[in-house]
């Protein structure tokens, strides 16, 4: 009778691989960055948020950025077509199968709710309320997408050593028959919140959901921009043969190619992402390089984590600095048009619905160090002088104090110098002095070029 109960029960895999890899089992403390965030919190307040505010660039952006969110851990987030295996694979890294807290899967759609997976000293689950009242957390501006959604965010905290260095976010499947508004909150610009918050993006498919409906399609277009830190899973790959497999694989980037418009494919890997051995027969081999390779790539993230955090907070400076100078451009073209007997709101709606015929755009290419690239879109500012009165603001020249200096230098100062500087300090080997504007181009937008190799 054991002998047969011992048969029934499937064998679970090795996971040693899983903490050597991730470095689970080494006890030597992690790196203290608090005076680092400290620095990046203190040029932050005094160099960027002056100008974002006094141009209102949350209204044109919908990002604030809070302090929850500066010192958080690096976010890992999972997307994809229902019961692909993404709550599993989550239950797998973080060991929870066969615990009171495991996230519940099936072959059904099961995962209806937004579930974030983080650090605790004890298992315990937290309301979305909660989590989005409490300020010292980096999910406060939640909020604004309603009560119905914090209802749909659910908050689980585990004592797992992965979890002291990353934070797992695990989403609803995709169901392409399903409306958005049967929701009853915007899927789409929660998954964007999520999305520009993401240090590494696990876009998870099955050998039985390849087909590319309205609702992926929208996701991928949602995610142009940050293909670098997508990575594509093409899981339960032991459930096929080999000849399967290739066409399944191939079906796949066929899918795909469509929606990720870029030279440069993202990362696919190939395996079974869940505490059951592989079936036999299969390649097991490759199966276990495809994980490895994956983990290292999460450690990877993990261990570059501060220089991500600066090179995110550089690059939303960059954009701050974009805005606030054609901001200064739509009401200086404003004030040299306005004459006595001008009407002022046919003024500025002529030159919001034609910048280029003022140059707007192109003199802030031709006279400060900005890249095409990194211009907004013109539509936007429609948008934008609509709810925020061109009168309501200031020139750039006027935004300068005797103490404070000007709100302009501070932030060309700080994407220029303080925190190339501030990389510089955390031990990257590289000459902070030497990141200028002629070396990094203060006006692109700044690829992570201190990732470590």
């Amino acid at each position: 009778a054991e002998e047969v109960e011992d048969a029934s029960e499937p064998t679970k895999r090795d996971r040693s691989h899983l903490e050597s890899t991730l470095k689970l089992n080494e006890d030597k403390p992690a790196d203290d960055f608090s005076g680092v965030l400290q620095r990046l919190r203190k040029i932050y307040h005094s160099s960027i948020k002056p100008l974002e505010q006094s141009y209102r660039y949350n209204e044109l952006r919908q990002h604030e950025i809070t302090d929850g969110e500066i010192t958080s851990k690096p976010m890992v987030l999972f997307l994809g077509p229902w019961s692909v295996g993404k709550s599993s694979m989550i239950n797998y890294l973080l060991g929870l199968d066969d615990t009171p807290y495991q996230l519940y899967t099936g072959a059904e759609p099961t995962t209806s709710e937004f579930t974030v997976i983080m650090h605790g000293p004890k298992l315990k689950t937290i309301e979305g309320i909660v989590m989005a009242a409490d300020s010292a957390r980096s999910f406060s501006p939640l909020e604004k997408f309603g009560q119905n959604f914090l209802e749909k965010l659910i908050g689980i905290e585990v004592p797992h050593k992965l979890l002291e260095r990353v934070t797992f976010v695990d989403t609803p499947g995709i169901i392409e028959n399903r409306k958005q508004q049967e929701r009853g909150y915007p899927f789409n610009d929660v998954c964007q919140w999520f999305i520009d918050r993401a240090d590494l993006i696990f876009v998870v498919f099955d050998p039985t959901k390849l087909d590319v409906g309205l609702e992926l399609e929208m996701l991928f277009r949602q995610l142009k921009g940050r293909e670098s830190q997508i990575r594509i899973i093409l899981n339960k790959a032991d459930s096929l043969a080999t000849q399967e497999l290739m066409r399944v694989y191939g079906a796949l980037f066929w899918s795909l190619a469509p929606l990720i418009n870029v030279t440069e494919p993202p990362r696919v890997y190939v395996s079974s992402f869940w505490p059951q051995e592989y079936h036999p027969d299969t390649h097991k081999d490759l199966f276990l390089k495809e994980e490895i390779s994956l983990l290292e790539d999460l450690n990877q993230v993990i261990e570059n984590r501060m220089e991500n955090k600066i090179a995110f907070i550089r690059q939303h400076a960059i954009r701050v600095r974009i805005h606030a100078l054609l901001v200064d451009r739509y009401l200086q073209t404003y004030k040299d048009k306005m004459t006595f007997f001008s009407d002022g709101e046919l003024v500025f709606r002529d030159i919001v619905e034609d910048p280029d015929k003022f140059f707007i755009f192109k003199s802030i290419l031709a006279k400060t160090n900005v890249s095409k690239f990194d211009l907004p879109n013109r539509e936007a500012y429609k948008d934008f002088f609509g709810i925020n009165p061109i009168t309501s603001f200031k020139l750039l020249s006027q935004q300068c104090s005797y103490m404070g200096g000007c709100f302009l230098e501070k932030i060309e100062k700080a994407i220029t110098r303080e925190l190339p500087d501030l990389l510089g300090s955390i031990g990257l080997g590289k000459k902070p002095n030497v990141l200028s504007c002629d070396i990094t181009g203060c006006g692109e937008t700044p690829k992570n070029r201190y990732r470590k190799p």
